[in-house]
């Protein structure tokens, strides 16, 4: 069968939090669940690294603000982990050649990355900071259930990524206007701030 439905999944997967994705794989070869992850995903340094980066991950995450930061910092990370990611499990294979599947992995795992990005930012318009915990969570474990129906229904796997994907990417489109209007009401509120602080202050006035 041709591995490009995992490639497929595992790429929207890494858009979404790439360490996890690398670390279920790797687990998965490593016990013998699967036969098309790469000898590569199961070296136990690679297990150890992308465990410590999920850990990292799994708590940078959930704090306001600070997920956008680390959103933009993987801007470029995640959709080069999901491309490696789709090549390694092409060259496996050998259905599917590596460069057709790394583009594969790679776009999808950037347009899942932009949808979370977008969301993330979107979620934190909101003044309580339940709500980027929620979603954290929502997002690991569906990264966790998505690559662990992957192993075994590979291509109703990736249907169901497909779905994410174009649903997220509707989901962006609405929550564009969101975004923009957080942004220019904490434009407008610095700007007053410093305006307040730039007028003259009222002289005192003696007695008589």
């Amino acid at each position: 069968m041709s591995v490009l439905p995992l490639v497929f999944t595992s790429g929207w997967a890494s858009g979404v939090n790439a360490y996890a994705v690398v670390l279920l794989l790797g687990i998965f070869g490593a016990t013998g669940l699967s036969d098309e992850v790469p000898a590569a995903l199961q070296r136990p340094d690679v297990l150890i690294a992308a465990g410590v980066l999920f850990l990292c991950e799994a708590v940078a995450d959930k704090i306001p603000y600070v997920d956008s930061a680390w959103d933009a910092v993987h801007t470029v990370i995640r959709p080069i982990a999901g491309a490696v990611v789709a090549a390694l499990l092409a060259g496996q294979s050998g259905s599917v050649p590596e460069l057709a599947a790394g583009a594969v992995g790679g776009s999808t795992a950037l347009l899942s990355h932009l949808v979370k990005a977008g969301t993330r930012m979107a979620v934190n318009s909101s003044p309580e900071p339940f709500s980027n915990i929620v979603v954290s969570l929502a997002e690991d474990l569906g990264v966790a259930a998505i690559i662990t129906f992957a192993i075994f229904n590979p291509v109703a796997a990736a249907v169901i990524a497909g779905a994410l994907l174009v649903a997220g990417l509707f989901l962006l489109y609405f929550l564009v206007s969101r975004i923009r209007r957080f942004l220019r009401r904490r434009a407008e509120r610095r700007a007053e701030r410093r305006a307040g602080k730039r007028l003259p202050q009222p002289m005192a006035q003696g007695p008589g």
